[in-house]
């Protein structure tokens, strides 16, 4: 018998030809994206990049950088011998994959170097520019990430062109394996009619949240026009509801679009079918590379990138205000591209209007814009603020360098966490500001006027959890530093209790008064004593780690807005759901808990706990599996683990646990509780800490998840 021929492996296991898990079962609870990036995937081990990246030499590489953006190599040439508006691309769609809902996408991970994302569709050859700048990242190795890298590339190029940038911070660190936490859409094709993420796509505001752009494979709008059909007036619709979602307001989003396309240019000078695969589905032979033309030439002017072929300006490496003057000075007519792409092309432009070709400087070109680019004059609004920046160039530059930063700089963080000589030092109010707080306050004075009070144990720690939970690891926004929680929007949320917190806050912001410290601090110190008294009312005298330091935000300082999309609608561990969703109150609470760093024993301790402590919201006893409520036991999981009870449904999102043999009634719950014991993962988990000899290590590792939730936000104790 000849076994030659037979793989030497099982089929599919190092691919995806296989059928996971979840292709088997799609509606088990995928806990992947809790731990999608692991230590193991790191090859750099325990190594500290903010505290690496500071020993740069910052001028050397800008210098360098500046030398790249003038040299044209053979293999993918520079436009007009400019890399310029490639690089801007690349960090323009590295950053503006950011949506505000979720704080998801953006450009603080570098993660447009996997995929789904290097291989978009609107991405198109921007592997390339990444290859480009290859020879810098070798040179400077782990000292500076690829995620400053690209965004770096792209300001640098703004600069070498003759704007004067707002600034430039360093301090992004790069993962090393694809995002899986975040949702693109459902489509299973790229570039699917947009229809399928509106309820209705005349009214651009239906879009499925958290999606902030209008088709999959897609940072913004078709530049075609709604669904590749031009009408600037429908398109200006979605460009304003797709730039809301990334909190840009009207005047950032004109801004952005016009210095977006003040230089560089779009390519569509051939035949996209003759394009092979994206990077990721590319042979082997490609070395990486994606969307190669082996057919016909397919570089410099013979490009083909989004179909659309040629630029926006006369001069199209310089910084300056041709864009408004060629809007505004000509008639455009609807055109196609040699790609076949719909274009609007000036009408009798003057020939020194025109811009040349990219590698003949003897011929001139018409230039082109997108159905984006005509929203700009056409509608009203646009319209009023295009002219203002027409006239006003100086003020456009200005404008435009400050909506440049907050695109790029959105997901880093607050101002604290940047990095570099060129960083600026002015608070901005999307960077949510928080003044530094006293760290010399007595915290043993302080935790003795908190437990003198009246204030519950389930009191004292939903006010602390709720001011934490807030926080999003995806734009480093939220949190309980600043204590916000007194601050409108927050102190409204009806996941807030406002009542109950009303009350708390009467008490303890006297107390932060009496002690000299900040409310934010007094919060949280709050819940660390009644997590102290609910464990030593369960035998243990364990104690609560805390580091004093948080500030106070102000009102002023707060950006309502913006902090709308950060309202719990849902919060599994306080059993919240503020109604009942198409996404199952099990998934919700693995969306809040990925947001918060929890891994997934953190999230089945926190649970656990918050549940025979009291904190559920309202009181309510759905999944308060103890007769010790208050204690910090390990109730929930003894019971939940019991074969004496069975669980039974009695409405939506509804059980009660029944005796099994008498049927008497013993204890409600949710889908949030249950998950812990039907997902066989998370009862994995939930029976270590049902086993008799665990009764500690759960306090400890309740304690431990507890205080990392309370220094998410805490910059200052980290590097």
């Amino acid at each position: 018998m000849d076994n030659g021929a037979k793989c030497p492996v099982q089929h599919g296991a190092q691919t995806q030809v296989g059928v996971s898990n979840m292709d088997w079962w799609p509606n088990a609870l995928n806990l992947d994206i809790l731990h999608q990036h692991d230590q193991k995937t790191n090859p750099l081990g325990d190594f500290d990049y903010r505290k690496e990246v500071r020993e740069l030499d910052f001028d050397a590489v800008k210098e360098d950088m500046h030398k790249l953006l003038k040299d044209s190599q053979g293999w993918w040439p520079a436009d007009w011998g400019h890399y310029g508006g490639l690089m801007i691309r690349m960090a323009w769609h590295s950053a503006g994959s950011y949506r505000i809902a979720d704080g998801r996408g953006g450009g603080s991970t570098g993660n447009q170097r996997f995929a789904p994302l290097n291989s978009w569709p609107d991405n198109v050859n921007l592997d390339k520019a990444r290859r480009l700048l290859w020879p810098i990242k070798k040179k400077y190795g782990n000292r500076i990430s690829w995620a400053d890298l690209m965004i770096l590339a792209g300001t640098v190029a703004y600069e070498s062109m003759g704007l004067k940038t707002y600034g430039f911070a360093y301090g992004r660190e790069d993962i090393w394996h694809p995002e899986k936490d975040v949702y693109w859409g459902s489509e299973k094709e790229w570039l699917a009619p947009s229809d399928s993420r509106y309820e209705n796509v005349e009214d651009p505001s239906s879009m499925e949240n958290p999606l902030a752009a209008v088709q999959m494979g897609l940072i913004y709008v078709n530049p075609e026009g709604v669904n590749g059909k031009p009408d600037p007036l429908k398109t200006a619709l979605q460009i304003r509801e797709t730039f809301a979602r990334m909190a840009m307001n009207d005047e950032e989003t004109v801004a952005l679009t016009a210095g977006g396309h003040t230089v560089g240019k779009m390519h569509g000078n051939g035949r996209a079918e003759n394009l092979d695969e994206s990077p990721e589905g590319a042979d082997i032979s490609e070395a990486g590379l994606g969307w190669m033309n082996h057919k016909t030439r397919g570089i410099g002017r013979d490009t083909v990138s989004s179909g659309i072929e040629g630029a926006w300006t006369t001069n199209p490496t310089k910084w300056d205000n041709g864009y408004f003057y060629l809007l505004f000075n000509y008639d455009w007519e609807l055109k196609k591209s040699p790609a076949g792409a719909h274009q609007w092309e000036p009408i009798n432009i003057k020939e020194e209007d025109k811009p040349v070709d990219v590698e003949d400087m003897t011929t001139r070109l018409n230039p082109v814009m997108t159905d984006a680019d005509m929203a700009m004059i056409k509608d009203p609004i646009y319209r009023e603020i295009s002219e203002r920046f027409y006239k006003d160039q100086d003020y456009f530059s200005e404008v435009f360098a400050r909506a440049w930063f907050k695109l790029t700089h959105r997901d880093l963080g607050p101002r604290t966490r940047y990095i570099g000589p060129d960083a600026p030092t002015e608070d901005l109010i999307w960077q949510d500001p928080v003044p530094a707080g006293n760290k010399g306050f007595d915290v043993e004075v302080a935790k003795a006027k908190i437990a003198a009070s009246e204030l519950s144990v389930a009191e004292l720690v939903a006010t602390a959890w709720d001011s934490a939970r807030t926080f999003r690891g995806s734009d480093l926004r939220g949190g309980a530093n600043g204590a916000r929680i007194r601050l409108e929007p927050q102190r409204s949320w009806a996941g807030n209790e406002p009542e109950r917190l009303n009350k708390v806050l009467s008490v303890l912001e006297p107390i932060a008064d009496e002690v000299g410290a900040s409310v934010a601090d007094i919060i949280v110190l709050a819940g660390n004593v009644g997590i102290e008294q609910a464990a030593k009312a369960a035998g243990s005298n364990a104690k609560v780690p805390f580091a004093p330091g948080r500030g106070d935000a102000t009102q002023d300082w707060t950006d309502t807005e913006s902090f709308a999309p950060l309202e719990p609608i849902a919060d599994g561990f306080r059993n919240y759901l503020k109604k009942n969703y198409t996404v199952s109150p099990e998934e919700l609470m693995l969306d809040r808990a990925q947001l918060m760093g929890l891994t997934a024993h953190e999230m089945t301790a926190l649970v656990g706990g918050l549940r025979v402590i009291g904190a559920n919201f309202g009181g309510n006893k759905d999944g308060v599996l103890t007769d010790n409520v208050g204690a910090l036991t390990t109730d929930f999981f003894v019971n939940l683990t019991d074969m004496t009870y069975v669980w039974e449904p009695r409405g939506e999102n509804a059980y009660v646990l029944r005796n099994r043999e008498t049927g008497e009634a013993k204890f409600t719950a949710t889908r949030a509780d249950l998950v812990f014991g039907s997902n066989s993962i998370l009862r994995a988990y939930a029976e270590v800490y049902a086993q008799d000899d665990n009764k500690e290590k759960f306090v400890q590792d309740f304690i431990a998840a507890w205080t990392k939730v309370m220094n998410n936000d805490r910059f200052d104790l980290k590097s």
